[in-house]
């Protein structure tokens, strides 16, 4: 894809993930990997686990973006990238938070069947 002056001085940057538009959201980029392309922070996690952790915090607004940013050492900056695709791209972000879940239960599922079989 190829930037014209204008995106160069806005200073942002578009990719595209997936089939879809390029994405909007500075301080993101796409990137590859075994589940596909996804979303992540240029030096960092993707959104989805910023937005898992934002939410696992309990807590609401720029308190859920600090405690999240301590969790995962990253600045409240960088939080709030993540929040910012996520508020563009909820579905995508979403359907990652809960393969992950999906994955983390069998995962348990199946160390749990190991136990009993070791019993």
């Amino acid at each position: 894809m190829q930037h014209g002056p204008a995106d160069l001085l806005r200073g942002r940057r578009y990719e595209v993930v997936g089939d879809r538009e390029p994405l909007r959201a500075p301080g993101t980029v796409g990137r590859d990997g075994p589940a596909g392309r996804r979303a992540g922070l240029a030096a960092g996690p993707d959104v989805w686990e910023i937005i898992s952790a934002v939410r696992s915090s309990g807590l609401e607004g720029e308190s859920a973006v600090a405690a999240a940013a301590d969790w995962m050492a990253l600045t409240t900056a960088q939080v709030r990238f993540a929040v910012g695709y996520y508020a563009e791209y909820p579905d995508e972000i979403d359907e990652r938070i809960r393969l992950n879940i999906e994955e983390a239960d069998a995962g348990e599922e199946r160390w749990r069947r190991e136990q009993n079989a070791l019993a």
